[in-house]
């Protein structure tokens, strides 16, 4: 039945062209941002999930920062320490220098004094950002130095666990800056000169190596926070990146249907023409 009240065949490609317009407006958007949620509205489930792992994704690039300058604050330390130790090897040798009767102990035992005065100052000196690991109190009254290492997330909600790495001072200031060092006037004093210096070595190797340890382990853990958080962005980017090769091929397809679409809906709308002929 013909009708020029009710154009049933207008009504049905108008509303197809409302969808082909609507799914083009869509495909337009998704090329001219990249994203295929882009908002809450076009996914909310995806963007809410999305938004989570872009806050880690920033933390943890956050995080990568201060372990780097925490891992710097700890070479310091450590690099100080091994030089410590070297001065000791030399403050060693001179005092075993002195063994014998024939020496000049008043001139060896102003070097080895020397040497514990350019100790004292590597200690009181080796500071990164006012952090002293050599010190009793690295950093205020505190005995040792942290550094947030990662924020764990609990699966299922938006609870999260500090985790921390804490590397303690090493002490040479009480250890090896307050120790005595017996004077040498003579061979005997010379040897037992020989055996506390060997004990203070002992201490500055052990201290080198805990510091190394620490470094390498902040080292690593920057390491896995960086690659944590280039994983989040793969993985936010799989959630709301659009197929750029998917989304040219849908434009082209839909301007076509839409061009089809406007040439239905035209057809549709000179239908009720023909009617005149019926009363010519």
């Amino acid at each position: 039945m013909s009708s020029i009240l009710t154009n049933n065949g207008a009504m049905v490609a108008l509303q197809t062209l409302k969808g082909i317009n609507a799914n083009l407006m869509k495909a337009q958007n998704e090329i001219s941002t990249g994203k295929k949620v882009a908002t809450a509205q076009d996914n909310a489930a995806v963007w809410a999930i999305s938004k989570v792992m872009e806050s880690d994704q920033t933390t943890f690039k956050t995080l990568q920062s201060n372990l780097n300058l925490a891992e710097a604050v700890v070479t310091t330390a450590r690099t100080g320490a091994e030089r410590i130790r070297e001065l000791l090897d030399k403050m060693r040798g001179l005092a075993a220098s002195a063994g014998s009767d024939a020496n000049d102990f008043g001139t060896v035992n102003d070097q080895v004094i020397a040497l514990k005065d350019q100790i004292v100052s590597i200690i009181d000196g080796t500071q990164m950002n006012r952090v002293n690991l050599l010190k009793t109190n690295p950093i205020g009254t505190a005995t040792s130095f942290s550094v947030l290492a990662s924020l764990d997330r609990t699966a299922g909600t938006v609870a999260t666990a500090a985790q921390t790495i804490t590397v303690n001072s090493v002490d040479f200031e009480a250890d090896i800056e307050a120790a005595t060092i017996t004077a040498i006037t003579d061979s005997t004093t010379a040897r037992t000169a020989v055996s506390e210096i060997e004990a203070l070595i002992d201490i500055a190797k052990k201290g080198a190596a805990e510091l190394g340890t620490a470094a390498k382990r902040i080292n690593d853990q920057s390491n896995f926070i960086s690659e944590l958080a280039d994983s989040l962005t793969a993985g936010i980017g799989a959630l709301v990146d659009a197929d750029m090769e998917e989304a040219s091929a849908r434009l082209q397809a839909l301007q076509t249907q839409q061009q089809l679409g406007v040439q239905a809906l035209s057809i549709a709308n000179q239908a009720p023409q023909t009617i005149l002929s019926l009363f010519r």
